[in-house]
């Protein structure tokens, strides 16, 4: 038996009409930070950094491929990864279809992690993807666009991410090894997905996901956007799906897995 509010057609509509006007006030609103993110200052990029890729080492203006605009996508994907993260993963799983269309409107994309270069096309295989993938591996460019952090600013709480400070983390207690610290959380959200990555949570967390854009013009590079967190909520279409859905989210920890990871239905 159901226990939601049920009604007549009457009732649905004239609370859908309601919730109509909420959505047309959110849309409004949503159109209106997109021009303020266009309005953001541009910020010249003068560091040389170096990608691989499939067609041979990259500077951040060959990443545009003869575009004007160029968006990346910060994969989780460090070089002790044994397996991209699953939620970067899920994302991932969105991208293919979408950048014929970027490309075919001037805006050129990829992604970007610190993995080496074989380690993301074996994964790229294997998730049956056809997206650009560059490897930063060696590169200041994660440390530089905040989603890389190091074991020190770990332990001091020096990170910021996503604008915002973050505390120490919580290191093993006296006498246990990271990894037996990592099992002894086995039951957390965090430590299920570091495991699914063949790290321990200190490993995991080091890296982080962020979306950035960038602009060439008369040859010169400027970053003129990056979004970190719950930033990224926007470009994960499974929830775009499920926020429509009558259960919405309907969470209970982690249940979401890479695309060849569900058992048979």
């Amino acid at each position: 038996m159901t226990m939601h509010i049920t009604g007549t057609r009457e009732e649905w509509l004239a609370a859908r009409l309601e919730l109509l006007a909420e959505e047309k006030e959110l849309t409004r609103r949503s159109d209106m930070l997109a021009q303020r993110r266009q309005e953001l200052p541009w910020v010249r990029i003068d560091k040389d950094y170096r990608f691989e890729t499939d067609s041979g080492s990259a500077s951040l203006a060959d990443l545009f491929k003869g575009r004007s605009q160029l968006l990346i996508y910060h994969f989780m994907f460090g070089p002790d990864y044994t397996a991209g993260c699953p939620s970067c993963s899920s994302i991932a799983d969105g991208f293919n279809g979408v950048v014929v269309h970027l490309e075919n409107h001037d805006v050129a994309f990829t992604a970007v992690s610190r993995a080496p270069l074989p380690k993301l096309q074996a994964f790229k295989e294997r998730m049956g993807w056809t997206f650009d993938w560059a490897s930063s591996f060696g590169s200041d460019f994660n440390l530089d666009f905040s989603v890389l952090f190091s074991e020190q600013q770990q332990r001091e709480g020096g990170i910021e991410y996503n604008y915002r400070h973050e505390p120490p983390l919580a290191g093993p207690p006296r006498g246990q090894t990271v990894q037996e610290w990592n099992l002894k959380g086995s039951d957390s959200p965090i430590a299920q997905i570091a495991a699914s990555t063949g790290t321990d949570i200190a490993t995991y967390t080091r890296d982080r996901p962020g979306l950035s854009a960038f602009v060439l013009e008369d040859g010169v590079v400027y970053h003129t956007y990056s979004s970190y967190a719950r930033g990224l909520d926007g470009i994960w279409g499974v929830y775009q799906w499920l926020d429509r859905a009558p259960l919405g989210r309907n969470e209970q920890g982690i249940w979401w897995r890479r695309h060849d990871e569900y058992g048979p239905e």
